[in-house]
């Protein structure tokens, strides 16, 4: 994380951070920026929405999350979109059949918001939905 960049309160309380990263021109997708933000904070970090090429799509895992994040004290299942879409998002996991059961097993649930701030820098906000 930007040792400059301050966490604050968004609109509906959720988490901001102004977000760079070394490899910024490299990183693309929102996916490819929460996995670098991700492997900052978590040891183990990986992708688990899946390609189907026969169907040209993306499948999440239960329908909710691309990526899943594992600590010693605890597991986060992430959803990465841009920051357009996260409402939708949030609306999507809140209306998920697997969102009660992962609620129960102690899995949190965060949507990360990218979008480009005024100075053109990427700015991330972290909806927490357990």
């Amino acid at each position: 994380m930007d040792p400059m960049a301050k966490p604050h309160r968004g609109r509906h309380g959720a988490l901001c951070l102004a977000e760079t990263h070394p490899q910024e021109s490299l990183v693309s997708s929102p996916t490819q920026r929460s996995l670098a933000h991700l492997r900052e904070r978590y040891p183990l970090v990986q992708v688990v929405e899946k390609w189907i090429p026969q169907a040209r799509k993306r499948v999440d895992l239960y329908g909710i999350i691309d990526i899943l994040c594992v600590s010693d004290s605890e597991i986060v299942g992430v959803q990465a979109t841009s920051g357009t879409h996260v409402a939708a998002r949030v609306t999507k996991i809140a209306e998920s059949t697997a969102t009660p059961i992962l609620r129960r097993a102690g899995i949190r649930i965060l949507v990360h918001g990218w979008r480009k701030n005024a100075q053109g820098r990427w700015t991330l906000r972290e909806v927490d939905c357990s």
